[in-house]
């Protein structure tokens, strides 16, 4: 062996990332999108155009990393056991930091609500809003998640059985379940009484309630690319670091809803 290629040859289980354009094409992309929402809620003419060009570049970088990512670990072999630890680790981070994200808002929601000011009444809610009944369709929306946290799970240990089978019908499922929560919000949304510029009630409802939903968008789509992952076989019972780690995402976005439901909904009623 020449000493030349004796230098390139790999000796260790850590993965060396190449150069990558899908950090920065994803931090623009979500730049455009936040630019877009601004100006669409402004009532710029072209708001809505730059938001759903902003969003199909999002959904475009998360096409490309994702192929990336799976290309590493089917083709390149490059997910050993020493780089899952730091998979493992990286994706307990990002959710501990969506925890701080969402503790926000909860922060915001609670102090207009414990301490209502003479602006909006000196009452929670404030005077001439018309809140939602919890034990309407948030109820369904709340038993459409734990359902599917449920079918998530039965799809986890599907998999961990070998049972390839079970893992797609339940990942399948649960998929449908988080279309059809975002369908039951976004009626929800429809038949709302008040708009997100009627004060401080509606923005904190619609920050919330709305990032939590583009969660469930984000999470949905997440499911979807492991469901198709599942029917080509490209886990195993040993190796399905994507699979957990779009489980564990769902499950917070389940424990966020119920924090939500419970806070928003019935509290707040």
């Amino acid at each position: 062996m020449s000493e030349a290629h004796a230098a390139h040859t790999k000796v260790h289980d850590y993965h060396l990332v190449d150069p990558s354009p899908w950090p920065f094409l994803g931090a623009m992309a979500g730049l455009l999108m936040a630019v877009g929402g601004v100006m669409f809620m402004h009532n710029n003419p072209v708001g809505w155009l730059v938001l759903l060009v902003g969003f199909l570049c999002v959904l475009g970088v998360m096409a490309g990393w994702w192929r990336d990512v799976i290309k590493e670990s089917v083709q390149h072999k490059a997910h050993t056991g020493v780089v899952q630890i730091g998979l493992r680790m990286g994706m307990v981070l990002f959710i501990a930091s969506e925890v701080m994200f969402f503790v926000a808002f909860f922060w915001a929601y609670f102090n207009a609500s414990l301490f209502p000011t003479e602006a909006i009444g000196g009452v929670w809610p404030p005077e001439g809003i018309e809140t939602f009944d919890p034990w309407h369709l948030p109820l369904m929306n709340t038993t459409i998640l734990l359902l599917s946290g449920t079918t998530v799970t039965w799809a986890h240990h599907a998999l961990r059985e070998g049972d390839n089978r079970t893992t797609v019908q339940m990942l399948a499922i649960t998929v449908g379940l988080g279309v059809f929560f975002s369908c039951v919000q976004a009626y929800e949304y429809s038949h709302a009484t008040f708009a997100f510029s009627d004060g401080v009630y509606a923005s904190t409802f619609y920050m919330a309630t709305g990032f939590h939903g583009f969660h469930v968008l984000v999470g949905t789509i997440f499911l979807a690319v492991c469901l198709r992952r599942a029917m080509a076989r490209q886990f195993t019972a040993q190796k399905h670091i994507g699979f957990e780690a779009a489980a564990w995402y769902w499950h917070f976005v389940d424990v966020v809803w119920l924090f939500l439901f419970v806070a928003i909904y019935v509290w707040g009623r």
